[in-house]
């Protein structure tokens, strides 16, 4: 499909609607739950970040990766494998995670329907398939996009990809999302612009220092003041 003016592309998780904030909550019951001997809840964290980094890489992202993740934490830092009500334990604080609930940002929906009355809007988010596409099909946001993608991961690879396979012009294309990491820095290093929303739960791994003298960077501080500008 080959889109012409400017074309406006969101990501999804902590964008459309939170995601890492459910997450947050059960790492917080993990560590209370574990309450390790010598380990504090931030050293506990530290080391499940370390896991989580290198399952992503062979494992990619979501609730399946996670839970992996979780079971790996428990057993280093028990020393043994984990057993069956353990793994019963972790799979209880994962369930609202499998569930798949959608929690919108405020204003999401009819921010969309305000700018897709004017421009193309794109869909880019990464992850597991079934477990976005069920994320994207509880959210009701799919009918607002012309096409939409779910992907692996989210790099420089995948923006000049983008580009080429809807025909884009970078200079009058926008990404729109709260990941440095992942949404603003390999976008513009495709020559797109970008639209920084910052969310408060952003995933630690998807942090990253932005140039504050960029102009191709747009910063605000909510989703429904995007028509303010596009």
């Amino acid at each position: 499909m080959r889109l012409t003016g400017q074309v406006l592309v969101f990501d999804a998780d902590d964008t459309l609607w939170e995601n890492n904030v459910l997450f947050e909550r059960v790492i917080d019951d993990f560590t209370h739950w574990l309450e390790h001997p010598t380990l504090d809840r931030t050293e506990i964290r530290a080391i499940l970040d370390d896991i989580q980094a290198a399952n992503a890489v062979t494992h990619g992202y979501g609730s399946k990766m996670f839970l992996r993740s979780l079971g790996e934490c428990l057993e280093r830092l028990r020393e043994r494998p984990a057993t069956a009500a353990e793994r019963r334990h972790l799979d209880e604080l994962v369930a609202a995670l499998v569930e798949h609930r959608v929690e919108l940002v405020p204003g999401v929906a009819e921010t969309l329907a305000d700018l897709g009355s004017r421009h193309d809007l794109l869909l880019l988010t990464k992850g597991d398939m079934d477990e976005q596409q069920r994320k994207l099909d509880v959210s009701g946001l799919a009918p607002h996009f012309r096409d939409i993608h779910i992907v692996a991961e989210k790099n420089l690879d995948t923006y000049r990809w983008l580009t080429r396979e809807h025909g884009l012009t970078p200079t009058t294309s926008w990404m729109i999302g709260n990941s440095p990491k992942s949404d603003i820095l390999p976008a513009r290093q495709a020559g797109m612009n970008a639209v920084f929303i910052p969310n408060d739960n952003t995933w630690a791994l998807e942090q990253s220092e932005l140039d504050p003298a960029d102009g191709g960077v747009l910063l605000l501080q909510r989703f429904s003041q995007l028509p303010d500008h596009f």
